[in-house]
């Protein structure tokens, strides 16, 4: 297993999975899932080293972004040392393997060496799996609030009351 920046040649997978992990969010979340995410959203991640990868024999197993901002979700937080993790999406032939642990692991390094305090995440709506899944994961569980501007966020966040979760470094 290896945790490495994504590539621009790896953008045309990075899409299907998240295409994949839509799919599955329909079946398992019917209440909230993700949009289709355009194409210059992940090159500009590739191309700014935010967007990361697990590859498993040669094949990629999962993908998420990154960011050192959030201040639209997490409002208040602009001064913030934190880091901020976004769209984890499994290749299907590899789950069950807690990959979110994998990425608790590589976040804790990555943020030391960043100088950050925090490692948050949020989801959309109240995911009683995924919020004790995350807790398991070593993140504390914040609570759920409705945002109040969400016009420069995807979709799945219009409307949508958000889980918070954080790890204090």
């Amino acid at each position: 297993m290896n945790v490495s920046n994504s590539n621009l040649e790896d953008i045309n997978e990075i899409l299907r999975l998240y295409d994949l992990a839509t799919e599955f969010q329909k079946i398992k979340f019917p209440n909230n899932q993700w949009p289709k995410f355009e194409k210059n959203l992940i090159i500009n991640e590739v191309n700014e080293n935010r967007q990361f990868k697990i590859v498993i024999n040669s094949k990629i197993a999962c993908v998420w972004a990154i960011t050192f901002n959030d201040d639209q979700i997490w409002e208040n937080s602009k001064n913030d040392a934190a880091l901020y993790i976004h769209r984890i999406a499994t290749n299907p032939e590899f789950r069950g393997n807690n990959f979110v642990k994998t990425i608790v692991n590589w976040s804790l390094k990555f943020a030391h060496k960043k100088k950050k305090h925090f490692i948050r995440m949020d989801t959309c709506g109240r995911n009683e799996y995924l919020i004790n899944h995350y807790k398991k994961c070593g993140f504390t569980y914040l609570g759920l609030k409705k945002l109040k501007d969400t016009s420069k966020l995807p979709s799945h966040y219009h409307n949508a009351e958000v889980c918070f979760f954080e790890i204090k470094l």
